[in-house]
């Protein structure tokens, strides 16, 4: 046990001395927040600082005159005076929307748009949405139905849903935060198995090709080298991990106060200008706090590292295996299928059919079989799925886990001293039944 803490010792001490290790670690999370805040900020700006167009409607039908309601930044005024070479010329007019004399209500309407600029998806939809309130409104107003009889029979429908426990207890539930959440811990579970296992896979080839390999099992036995390999990657991805984590809040902890004077700030100027777009933002940031905080956080996070460093272990050390058979990269495509496959299948069925059902039976039984266990189970979770099936979960990982490691030791223990032979599945079966 003391080379393993060793071998371990020093996986980890050399990689975190690196310094591609600690500008990916500080730089990362900078990269993040920055991306996130030029997203917000760019949102924001542009809905602050929008400019005001001005659209000259002709209109030979006479259906639109007068009637047209003005969307944000858009001004809507009427003319007949349709000669774009002039008019478009001038600083007053942006744009003319010309409709032709023939056109009707029981018709498709086409709107002929004319601008030295090209239109933009968001003022195509407030257009559209502008003349199709008005031929909605005369429709009605023609089978003799006032606008307000039909606004009376809408009813605005919204869902609060709440988790009933066993004592009778309820709390809070918000599917998007759940939707959220599971997503953002899967992923970061199936990128860590894929990055790190990789780097146990590449140092163990490495160290094989070198020949460094003859060396160290002369005092270390392969199987405690191997475990040492594993784990002292294993940290450096939980230090990386945790760094990443508490940069990335303390920057989008300060990006949200940034931010959050530049809402009200725009909340000011709407109301001032009759156009309270987001007067409701604090009460909806409010109720997203509110129901963040009434997830269970800390059983969450707590099975979140279990599935996490349990995953990493797993496919560690069949990672390990396949960089102890071969002699180079090249040779490892054969053996990374039936490894990564399941994990891809994994990350692609959790985003479709597990979040969509995720009490169904393929998403309780990919959430407990080892090999999609680690990426499945945390879409579930914050839907809180069944003690016993959590439990089952970690039990059967667990198990596995110690099954990986007996398996990837016994290939371990031949394969790091071979050299120049291919090796396939039936020699690696072979390997199994050597004799220590």
């Amino acid at each position: 046990m003391n080379n393993i803490g060793i071998v371990t010792a020093r996986e980890y001490l050399t990689r975190v001395r690196k310094k591609s290790f600690i500008l990916m670690t500080l730089l990362t999370p900078l990269l993040i927040a920055s991306f996130y805040g030029i997203i917000i900020w760019v949102s924001i700006g542009q809905s602050a600082t929008s400019e005001n167009q001005t659209i000259a409607v002709v209109d030979h039908s006479g259906v639109f005159i007068n009637q047209l309601e003005n969307p944000d930044n858009l001004t809507f005024i009427y003319t007949d005076y349709f000669t774009p070479e002039n008019l478009l010329e001038s600083d007053s007019v942006d744009a003319i929307i010309g409709i032709s004399k023939d056109f009707t209500i029981d018709q498709p309407l086409r709107l002929t748009y004319k601008s030295m600029s090209s239109l933009s998806v968001n003022n195509t939809g407030k257009i559209e949405g502008a003349f199709g309130e008005v031929i909605r409104d005369k429709k009605l107003t023609k089978l003799g139905i006032q606008q307000l009889s039909i606004d009376s029979l809408r009813s605005a429908v919204t869902i609060s849903q709440f988790k009933v426990e066993k004592d009778g207890s309820s709390t809070s539930s918000n599917l998007g935060i759940n939707t959220a959440l599971g997503m953002a811990l899967a992923l970061m579970i199936y990128f860590f198995i894929f990055l790190y296992g990789v780097q146990v896979m590449k140092g163990v080839i490495e160290e094989k090709t070198n020949r460094i390999v003859e060396l160290i099992i002369s005092t270390v036995k392969p199987f405690q080298l191997m475990m040492g390999k594993v784990l002292g990657i294993a940290l450096v991805g939980l230090t990386q991990l945790t760094i990443w984590v508490v940069l990335t809040a303390l920057l989008l902890g300060i990006i949200g106060l940034v931010v959050g004077l530049s809402v009200n700030e725009i909340q000011d100027l709407k109301t001032l200008s009759n156009n309270p777009t987001l007067a409701n933002v604090d009460v909806d940031q409010l109720q997203f706090v509110s129901d963040f905080l009434a997830l269970p956080l800390g059983k969450i996070i707590s099975i979140f590292l279990y599935y996490f460093i349990g995953g990493y272990l797993f496919y560690g050390a069949l990672f390990a295996a396949i960089g102890s058979a071969v002699d180079s990269e090249t040779d490892t495509q054969q053996f990374m299928l039936p490894i990564t496959l399941p994990l891809v299948f994994s990350i692609a069925i959790s985003f479709s059919v597990v979040m969509g059902d995720p009490n169904g039976t393929l998403a309780t039984w990919m959430s407990i079989i080892p090999l999609t266990s680690p990426v499945s189970m945390m879409v579930r979770l914050p839907f809180g799925p069944p003690t016993w099936q959590i439990l089952l979960s970690m039990g059967t990982l667990l198990l596995s886990i110690l099954g990986a490691i007996w398996l990837a030791g016994k290939i371990y223990r031949t394969g790091i001293l071979m050299y120049g032979k291919k090796v396939g599945y039936k020699e690696l079966g072979k390997w199994l039944f050597y004799k220590n």
